[in-house]
């Protein structure tokens, strides 16, 4: 299998790229070698589910908010294909999904974040109207769904 066949310091890198989460990557890559790339997603997988909160807050940082540009130090390549459904174009959605990042981000402390890929514009809209009403610990728990969803699909796409 490839990810194997990789040197630490490329399989970590490979692994950052798919979530910001330095804890994270590093008890997936003490799992090498591994049988078959379904055995490396379910590592990442049961790893994700037990994430610090200085790996939440690192790859939060590294996310960028909806419908805006990834920083560069960020895979702004996966940020830009996942977001592909935002029309860039509708300035209306583009405008509500500004106020509604700023919303979020003064309620929760942090950038809103939804697994993009798939998702329209307006679907991304609806799921952050309705996720600013949750509780605390509910958006929490929301959150890290999204951001291990995120990490598999960009695993699958790495690995």
């Amino acid at each position: 299998m490839g990810f194997d066949e990789l040197d630490d310091g490329d399989a970590r890198a490979l692994l950052l790229r798919c979530l910001s989460a330095p804890d994270w990557a590093d008890q997936v890559l003490a799992g090498r070698p591994y049988a078959t790339e379904q055995d490396l997603t379910d590592a990442a997988d049961r790893a994700a589910r037990q994430l610090s909160d200085g790996d939440v807050e690192a790859a939060l940082a590294g996310h960028p908010r909806i419908g805006e540009p990834a920083a560069a130090t960020h895979n702004a390549a996966a940020s830009s294909h996942e977001q592909s459904g935002v029309d860039a174009g509708d300035v209306s959605t583009a405008e509500q999904l500004a106020d509604g990042n700023r919303a979020y981000e003064a309620r929760f402390g942090h950038v809103f974040l939804i697994r993009a890929a798939g998702r329209t514009g307006p679907e991304i809209l609806g799921e952050l109207r309705r996720r600013l009403d949750n509780p605390p610990e509910v958006e929490r728990d929301e959150m890290l769904d999204n951001l291990r969803q995120i990490m598999l699909v960009r695993l699958d796409q790495e690995a």
